[in-house]
């Protein structure tokens, strides 16, 4: 008996042997679309990578647009919804010693400058921040200085002007993650005189 084994047959030296169709499809793909193996990168995710980049500027400048719309809001007579409530707390805070023209005034020119150092940060971002926190206390102080306006009767919730004051958390929040990144960063190193 004999036995016969077949040789595999070799292309010849000067041709490549031809894939398979399928993957020569997606050869042909690739040489007209270099990306083509890649899963393409989505709008949305060259959007959430732009926001991520820039969040810290982006949260900050939002909490200053609101602080400087709050605060030009006052210079305005009964412009703004929160302006009586502002009064009262600080005739408080004061013992009644300041005029409430003073205080709302002083109240308007504290939140704008407080907005336009967060939106413009540089050298004014940290006495912004100490002045927002500063500021915050006062504005949560409300919540014991004034019960009667801050929460329903016979029950835990607030009213509708307690609610504006509990929402400044979300801001408060905002700001604590500002500062950490502001005096968590190394200082850079002063230059010598030559």
């Amino acid at each position: 008996m004999s036995s016969s084994t077949v040789e595999p047959t070799l292309p010849p030296p000067d041709r490549t042997p031809e894939p398979p169709p399928r993957e020569a499809h997606l050869a042909r793909a690739q040489h007209h679309h270099p990306t083509a193996g890649r899963r393409p990168r989505s709008r949305l995710a060259d959007l959430a990578g732009l926001v991520d980049a820039h969040a810290l500027a982006l949260l900050r400048a939002t909490v200053g647009i609101v602080f400087v719309g709050f605060g030009v809001l006052k210079l305005f007579p009964s412009a703004s919804p929160a302006e009586q409530l502002a009064v009262e707390a600080a005739t408080k805070m004061t013992l009644g010693l300041v005029p409430e023209t003073v205080l709302l005034l002083s109240l308007a020119a504290l939140e704008t400058a407080i907005g336009i150092g967060l939106i413009v940060g540089r050298r004014l971002l940290r006495p912004a921040l100490v002045a927002f926190f500063l500021h915050m206390g006062g504005v949560f102080s409300t919540l014991v200085l004034l019960p009667d306006a801050m929460w329903q009767p016979h029950s835990p919730a607030p009213t509708m002007e307690g609610q504006y004051v509990v929402k400044n958390v979300v801001l408060v929040a905002v700001c604590l993650v500002v500062a950490a990144n502001e005096w968590g960063r190394r200082p850079r190193p002063r230059r010598t005189a030559e």
